[in-house]
């Protein structure tokens, strides 16, 4: 299916079953049951909000079964799925046997854009480990700077289906996705795309590095114009190798270090083009600076070329570059600076949940004290620790995996100090940031960069660096 056909349905009297109840299974049920669907919502919890959301469209004249995700219904032709679930549940092991395809909720917002007669917008999207969100909120604010109509939607927590079926007509769409997203989208086709990096996540998710990649890679597949790689990261470009891509459709690089042709990279403090120019072999177009980009730590000043690419695949002009990455303001939790305190800098990034987020976190600062640990998904940090040793200070541990983390420590940096919080309340990150202060000396940076998930002590990343912000300004009121 090329990029701007429509992909029609009957869905009258289609017997679909939507699997789970939340931001992207609620939005399905009403889409499908409008369009005369006899759907049926299944959903493993059985609480109280779920059920004040089952009644809801229990009052639309949708079926809703709680508390058994895994039996299919009779007649299903069809399920739809929120990403998280598991490719090998139950239900999914079922609808195999009886012929029913599975699709996302990001393969249903594809089918269903244009099919009220409109011409769907284009999608510019976004996927990797580490980086996305960023990657694509900077991409928005170049194509609003180029006079675009446009929106963030995706895995950035805008319903793709709210975007492609509400009234307001876009010109262009910046898509989040994840790899399970892209798992359950088999025929998305984007104008152009890219994977910014890749690293092992999700891995009792996808079963295997490889095919966590191999979904990652589903960004690729039919683009008509542009495939952005990471060239500091050869598997992206193997990825790109690997795609079946529309005739046309070119490889484009993104680098810190000064571009070849057909990349974007930096030249004395400036972001450049030798891509989207005249003449790639000889040209070079500036973009912005360095500076432009906020914060411009190397990883984030990566994000910010990678937005470029898919801009400039998309006609954005270099001047709209610069305005939007200049009106660009990070999300709280992603590199935040809360506080200086006795010429002591203090950091949040909370939303580094794994080793990439975090070994990027840790290479923007030269002397540290690091705050890090929760819940480890499997990851193991001997690499990471390794890489950082020379930057730290000291260390404070917390939270349910903290241990992993001291043995990669003891084992590579045996000289760190390290604190051991042997507490997973939530109280816990006050006494951290208090003993990081006792560590730290003036030029320090007392960093919050977990490289675990939260919900051993929190319940999301958000309100983890909440805390450490509280417990920061806290003692910032103490001294002052």
């Amino acid at each position: 299916m090329g990029s701007q056909e429509v992909s029609t349905v009957d869905w009258q009297g289609k017997h679909v079953t939507v699997a789970g109840l939340g931001v992207s299974g609620i939005p399905a049920a009403r889409a499908l049951h409008e369009r005369g669907a006899l759907v049926t919502v299944v959903n493993d919890g059985d609480d109280e909000r779920s059920r004040a959301q089952a009644a809801e469209l229990e009052a639309l004249g949708v079926t809703v079964r709680l508390g058994d995700g895994a039996t299919l219904p009779p007649s299903t032709e069809l399920v739809v799925t929120a990403p998280g679930w598991q490719p090998d549940k139950p239900l999914f092991l079922a609808a195999a046997e009886a012929g029913a395809p599975v699709w996302g909720d990001v393969e249903l917002a594809w089918r269903l854009r244009g099919d009220d007669g409109r011409e769907p917008a284009p999608w510019l999207a976004v996927t990797g480990t580490n980086g996305k969100t960023t990657t694509v909120r900077m991409l928005a604010s170049i194509l609003e700077a180029a006079g675009l109509r446009t929106a963030a939607v995706g895995n950035i927590g805008v319903s793709l289906l709210d975007a492609v079926l509400g009234e307001t007509e876009y010109d262009v769409l910046a898509v989040e996705l994840s790899s399970y997203q892209l798992h359950w989208a088999p025929s998305l086709r984007a104008h152009s795309a890219a994977v910014l990096n890749l690293a092992p996540d999700h891995l009792d998710w996808h079963g295997s590095m490889e095919a966590y990649a191999a979904d990652k890679g589903r960004v690729y597949e039919g683009n008509t114009v542009a495939c952005v790689y990471n060239a500091a990261d050869p598997a992206t470009e193997d990825l790109v190798r690997e795609a079946d891509v529309e005739e046309g459709c070119r490889a484009i690089g993104f680098t810190l270090g000064t571009p070849g042709p057909s990349q974007l990279g930096v030249v004395d403090g400036l972001l450049v083009d030798r891509a989207f120019v005249a003449d790639r072999q000889k040209q070079a177009q500036e973009l912005a600076e360095v500076a432009d980009v906020n914060p411009p730590a190397p990883h984030n000043v990566a994000n910010a070329l990678a937005a470029a690419a898919l801009a400039r695949a998309f006609g954005v002009e270099p001047a709209a570059v610069r305005d939007g990455l200049r009106a660009f303001r990070p999300d709280a939790h992603r590199i935040e600076h809360v506080a200086d305190i006795g010429e002591v800098a203090y950091v949040d990034d909370s939303k580094a949940t794994n080793t990439h987020a975090t070994e990027a976190s840790l290479a923007a600062y030269d002397s540290i004290v690091w705050i890090a640990g929760g819940l480890a998904k499997g990851a193991t940090f001997d690499e990471l620790v390794t890489g950082a040793a020379k930057r730290l200070r000291g260390v404070v541990l917390m939270g349910a995996d903290r241990a992993l983390i001291h043995e990669a420590l003891t084992r590579h940096a045996p000289d760190v100090p390290v604190v051991d919080l042997d507490r997973t309340d939530t109280g816990a990150m006050s006494e951290a940031v208090a003993r990081a202060a006792e560590l730290a000396r003036p030029g320090d940076t007392v960093l919050l960069a977990p490289a675990c998930a939260s919900m051993d002590m929190f319940t999301n990343y958000n309100k983890r660096g909440e805390a450490f912000a509280d417990a920061v300004r806290a003692r910032a009121d103490e001294t002052a």
